[in-house]
C-alpha cells in the first residue's frame, strides 16, 4: 500500500531540507581547510610557473595551517590545468597557480579554449611578476639595445630574426610589442620551449631571443649571450645591473612582463575566499618570501592590487598585441 504524505508535512520536509543545504555550505567554510588543498600547476615541474607555485605553496601551508600539494598537469600552454580548475566543486580545495599564458592569451589565439578567464575563476590575488630579456647572439656583434635599433632600421625588413618558446606565448608577443614600439621588425621565429631557443642563440644560427628572465641570466653571467634589455619599465631587482629597454630613446613604450597569480573556480564561498585573500596578503609582506621570489627571478606584487581590474587591464592589452601580430585563432 503506498504511503501519501500529508501537504503541510511535504512542505516542511521541503523547507527543512532547502535550509539544511543552505547551512550546509556555510558549516564547511567555517571549517576551511580540513583536508589538503591541491594547488594546480598547467606545466611540467621546473618552470618559473611550478617554482613559484612550490614557493607560494609552502608559505600558504604554513598560513592556513594544512597542507597545500602543487600538482603538474601540463599540456597544451596551461590550458589543460586550467580547465581542471574551472570544473572542479568550489570548495576551495582545488587552487590554480595560473600565469599570464592561459589566463589571458589563450583563449585569444585557441578556439578549443573553453573556459572564459573572466567568468569561471574566482581571482584571488596576483601573486609575483618577472620581466622578459632580449637577449643577442655574441655573433650579432649587438652589445647594447641602442645598437639594436640603430642595426634594425638600417636593415631591410625581416633581415634579421628573435626567437620564442611559440606563437602567442608572452615571449612572442613581448618581441612583437618591440617591433611595434620601435618601428623595426624582426621576424618571429617559434621554438617548442626555450632549451632549443638558448641552444641556436648561443651557437649564433639565431640573431635575437626573448627570454624570461630567470631563464636567461645564467647564459648571461656565464657570458654565452649578450643581455640588450629587460622588458619593464624599471630594472629588475633581480639583476639591477641589466639596464631595462624603455632607459633607450625607441623603447620608451615597452613595458611588459609574465605574472603569476592565484584563482580558485567560480562561485568560491565568501568565507573562503577571504581567507585565502588574507592569507596571500600575508605571505606578500613576509620578506623571507619576497627573498625566495628574488632568487628564483620574481618580484611580488604589491598587496591590494584588484585582480579583477588587473586582469581586465592585461586582457586589452594582450588583445591589442595579439592583433598587432596578425595572429589568428585556431
Amino acid at each position: 500500500m503506498k504511503t501519501v504524505m500529508h501537504p503541510l508535512r511535504a512542505a516542511l520536509a521541503a523547507f527543512c531540507f532547502a535550509a539544511a543545504a543552505a547551512v550546509a555550505p556555510a558549516a564547511h567554510a567555517a571549517d576551511y581547510p580540513d583536508h589538503p588543498i591541491s594547488l594546480v600547476v598547467g606545466y611540467p615541474a621546473g618552470g618559473s610557473v611550478d617554482l613559484t607555485a612550490r614557493l607560494f605553496g609552502e608559505e600558504l601551508a604554513k598560513r592556513l595551517g594544512q597542507s597545500v600539494v602543487v600538482e603538474n598537469v601540463g599540456g597544451a600552454g596551461g590550458t589543460i590545468g586550467a580547465q581542471r580548475v574551472a570544473r572542479a566543486p568550489a570548495d576551495g580545495y582545488t587552487l590554480l597557480l595560473g600565469s599570464t599564458n592561459e589566463m589571458v592569451i589563450a583563449r585569444m589565439i585557441n578556439n578549443a579554449v573553453k573556459y572564459d578567464p573572466a567568468k569561471d575563476f574566482t581571482a584571488l590575488g596576483v601573486i609575483a611578476s618577472q620581466p622578459m630579456l632580449l637577449a643577442a647572439s655574441k655573433n650579432s656583434g649587438v652589445k647594447t639595445a641602442a645598437e639594436y635599433l640603430e642595426k634594425l632600421r638600417a636593415a631591410k625588413p625581416g633581415s634579421f630574426n628573435y626567437g620564442s618558446s611559440g606563437v602567442g606565448t608572452t615571449l612572442h608577443l613581448a618581441g612583437e610589442m618591440i617591433n611595434q614600439s620601435t618601428g623595426t621588425r624582426a621576424e618571429h621565429v617559434p621554438y617548442r620551449g626555450v632549451s632549443p631557443l638558448v641552444t641556436d642563440l648561443m651557437s649564433g644560427q639565431l640573431d635575437f631571443g626573448m627570454l624570461v628572465l630567470s631563464s636567461g641570466l645564467p647564459q648571461v653571467r656565464g657570458d654565452k649571450i649578450v643581455a640588450l634589455g629587460v622588458t619593464e619599465k624599471k630594472r629588475s631587482p633581480v639583476a639591477p645591473d641589466l639596464p631595462a629597454l624603455a632607459e633607450t630613446p625607441g623603447f620608451e613604450a615597452v613595458d611588459i612582463n609574465v605574472w603569476f597569480a592565484l584563482y580558485g573556480p567560480a562561485g568560491l564561498p565568501e568565507p573562503v575566499a577571504a581567507r585565502l585573500r588574507g592569507a596571500l596578503v600575508d605571505i606578500l609582506k613576509s620578506e623571507q618570501f619576497r627573498a625566495k621570489m628574488q632568487e628564483a627571478g620574481g618580484a611580488l606584487s604589491q598587496p591590494g592590487i584588484d585582480p579583477v581590474a588587473f586582469q581586465a587591464d592585461e586582457t586589452k592589452k594582450y588583445g591589442a598585441l595579439v592583433k598587432a601580430a596578425r595572429i589568428e585563432a585556431q
